[in-house]
């Protein structure tokens, strides 16, 4: 019975000491997204100064053919794209590794949440916060794989009686 509980708690224990040091390397990658983005918001939004418009109004003029029309909505996607990172990132920035595991709802960059995934590779967890993310994760496998059995042998003991 127990080791029906220790082998996911062990399982939950060992993947939940991975999301510090992911959530590292996601954070970094944020950051190179929101330089990257406030690049070109920054060289856009120069051009429409120079042109005397506003953001606004050089997204609008951004038409009449396909190439055109394609590049102002990718440069309509820019801006907001920027703001959630941005958004995120002072967020992100400013939990410890160890409180990011209740904030994943922001790493919701997709594009930047496949990269990191794609080159993130497991590691043992030598850090204090890798090492807290192992316990929580081993007590929550534990209570996880235990309630089954909780409700298993309630029925057990409702049929003997």
């Amino acid at each position: 019975m127990g080791l029906l509980r220790l082998i996911p708690a062990l399982a939950v224990g060992a993947a939940l000491s991975q999301f510090p040091a992911f959530s590292d390397q996601y954070v970094q990658r944020l950051g190179g997204q929101a330089d990257a983005l406030r690049q070109v918001a920054a060289e856009f939004d120069a051009s429409a100064d120079r042109a005397g418009l506003t953001r606004q109004a050089a997204l609008d003029q951004i038409a009449g053919t396909a190439f055109l029309d394609s590049h102002g909505q990718d440069m309509a996607r820019v801006f907001p794209r920027l703001a959630r990172i941005e958004s995120d990132l002072r967020l992100l920035r400013a939990a410890s590794p160890l409180e990011r595991i209740a904030l994943p709802h922001r790493m919701r960059d997709a594009e930047t949440l496949a990269a990191t995934w794609d080159d993130f590779r497991p590691a043992v967890p030598l850090t204090a916060s890798g090492l807290w993310a192992a316990g929580l994760g081993f007590l929550l496998g534990w209570l996880l794989a235990g309630l089954p059995l909780m409700l298993f042998r309630r029925d057990e003991r409702a049929a003997w009686r």
